[in-house]
């Protein structure tokens, strides 16, 4: 048999846990996770090559209704793994009930190529919430395979993974055997930046939050980063920043330990707060943003 490769896209519900999956699947962190739902803004890939494979993954914004013009880019960026998948991944978790009206569901249950039903955070339910949950999958999406997993705790991740290899077609590789990502340095250290902000602001902030690299300079022993994180008011600029700057710190401290866990080298990371207001419904700044 000759080599396989393709595209494994992951498509599901804001935080049904596609970032962890994308992880687990690759054995490394590349998608940033938190407990808050449309942590994921960009579609992400990550590439697992063996000798015989390559795996092109591709984690993706939560389908929700959008209330903002970000939330319409990023629907459009979910929307797009249903056209260019060789592999579709439907990631869901018990408890949510199937919508077979839905229209990205009714495109779903039409593809023709191989769709697995992985129904996520198995750990957090028990058999019969499964077993249900399966039944009621089984309704919407006859053809798919499902299997039920736990991200979090890798459980039955290799097997899922086994599947996918499987149903891969035969093709050349489509990038360097030795590539990780599509994504920069500078994106990920910025997403590395963001995940922070989300994990210890509340309410509105992270989500009026967008985090530009202005420079990415790497030396022989050091990476000197300068970063701005943008928001749309005055008051959640103080917010951000904290009593004497402390809430800033905290971010930029824990960012930098990220970033020198990831890129295996120490960082020099500047961090700055400036107000573009309500960029978030500017298409203009969108784009400037990276937001196609």
């Amino acid at each position: 048999m000759g080599h396989k490769a393709g595209f494994v896209n992951i498509l599901g519900k804001p935080n049904v846990g596609k970032s962890t999956l994308l992880n687990a699947l690759l054995g490394e962190k590349l998608s940033i996770i938190t407990s808050k739902a449309q942590t994921t803004r960009h579609r992400i890939q990550g590439m697992m090559n063996a000798p015989e494979y390559q795996v092109i993954f591709s984690d993706t914004p939560g389908i929700l209704d959008p209330t903002y013009k970000l939330q319409e880019n990023m629907l459009k960026a979910a929307r797009s793994a249903l056209v260019d998948a060789d592999i579709l991944i439907y990631l869901t978790e018990p408890g949510e009930e199937p919508d077979p009206d839905h229209p990205i569901i009714r495109k779903v249950a039409r593809m023709k190529i191989p769709v697995l039903l992985v129904i996520n955070k198995i750990d957090l339910s028990n058999q019969e919430e499964v077993t249900t949950s399966m039944a009621r999958w089984d309704q919407v999406l006859p053809k798919a395979e499902k299997i039920p997993i736990s991200a979090l705790e890798k459980f039955n991740i290799d097997y899922l993974f086994d599947r996918i290899v499987q149903s891969l077609p035969e093709s050349p590789p489509y990038y360097p055997k030795d590539a990780f990502t599509d994504k920069s340095e500078r994106f990920l250290a910025g997403e590395m930046i963001r995940e922070k902000i989300l994990l210890h602001y509340k309410q509105e902030i992270p989500y009026a939050v967008e985090v530009e690299i202005e420079s990415f300079k790497e030396e022989p022993e050091l990476i000197r980063i300068s970063s701005v994180i943008y928001v749309e008011r005055d008051s959640q600029k103080g917010i951000l920043i904290g009593s004497e700057g402390k809430a800033l710190k905290k971010v930029g401290r824990e960012a930098r330990l990220e970033m020198e866990r990831f890129f295996k080298k120490k960082i020099f990371l500047e961090t700055r707060v400036k107000v573009n207001r309500d960029w978030r419904n500017n298409e203009r700044q969108i784009k400037n943003f990276g937001y196609h």
